[in-house]
């Protein structure tokens, strides 16, 4: 929650933070909280599920980050300064709810973080600012992306609501002629086919798809996350994987532990290798 911990350095703490209830995960299904509510029961924030909580509370101003709901215009009316939403791509490009996976898959060499003022519609609303930032790594994962940016944003908002609040920001209309879309990840998303797909393809794939749902292919009927693979003179080197069932490993142990053919995986076109 690197966002809520800049706000937090600059005193901008959240009387109230909303967040996604608890929900269960791993292979137990155990129920855990979200990092947020993790974060404000760490600091002593109150954290409610619902947000027609904030009915009763009138706050001046909401901050919106990665929130994944639409929220009605009754609640977005209740703040005497609107709500401001952090959505980490240069709107209007990649509105939804997917943009740091979608940024990663495309070819493009530039993202950002705007902070809009939001309305009834997803990622619609007028431009209060944004930043640019420059990815220079081809190797950058979904992960150290979305800390970046989230570096970025938070930043970006400790610049921007004192102005907002002393009315010194003039809004910007977004171009929605060149509003492009995201969608919601789904485990499918992503399967890969070692056979048929490009290795830019998969090596993308792997990037914008590590943790969740995981970059995979099925091999013998079982589920082969590949979670790390680097582009080598057009030749995708797997080097990290994770087989359905067991922890994380070095793909060479998976080869050494391996009964199958396995020239599916080193004279596959060029495609694919151990690392």
């Amino acid at each position: 929650m690197r966002i809520l911990e800049i706000l937090a350095k600059n005193n901008l703490l959240p009387a109230l933070i909303i967040t996604a209830p608890d929900k269960p995960v791993g292979r137990k299904m155990k129920l855990a909280p979200s990092p947020a509510k993790q974060w404000a029961q760490k600091n002593n924030i109150p954290f409610e599920y619902d947000y027609s909580k904030l009915v009763s509370i009138k706050p001046d101003l909401f901050v919106v980050a990665s929130y994944g709901k639409i929220i009605p215009s009754e609640i977005l009316k209740i703040p005497k300064y609107g709500g401001l939403n952090v959505h980490p791509s240069l709107l209007p490009k990649f509105r939804g709810a997917s943009p740091i996976q979608s940024f990663i898959l495309s070819e493009e060499k530039e993202t950002g973080v705007t902070i809009m003022l939001m309305d009834e519609e997803m990622d619609h609303g007028p431009i209060l600012a944004s930043s640019k930032f420059q990815v220079l790594s081809s190797k950058l994962t979904y992960k150290e992306l979305e800390e970046k940016l989230a570096e970025l944003g938070g930043n970006l908002l400790v610049e921007i609501i004192p102005k907002w609040i002393n009315n010194e920001i003039r809004l910007q209309e977004q171009d929605h002629s060149k509003a492009t879309f995201t969608k919601k990840i789904t485990k499918e998303d992503g399967l890969i086919n070692l056979e048929t797909d490009s290795p830019e393809i998969i090596e993308r794939k792997i990037r914008a798809f590590t943790p969740w749902p995981g970059a995979y292919t099925f091999i013998d009927n079982k589920r082969l996350i590949i979670t790390k693979a680097e582009l080598k003179n057009g030749r995708l080197v797997i080097e990290r994987v994770k087989p359905e069932g067991k922890k994380e490993m070095d793909f060479r142990d998976f080869l050494r532990g391996y009964k199958g053919n396995l020239d599916y995986f080193v004279t596959n076109g060029t495609k694919a290798k151990p690392g």
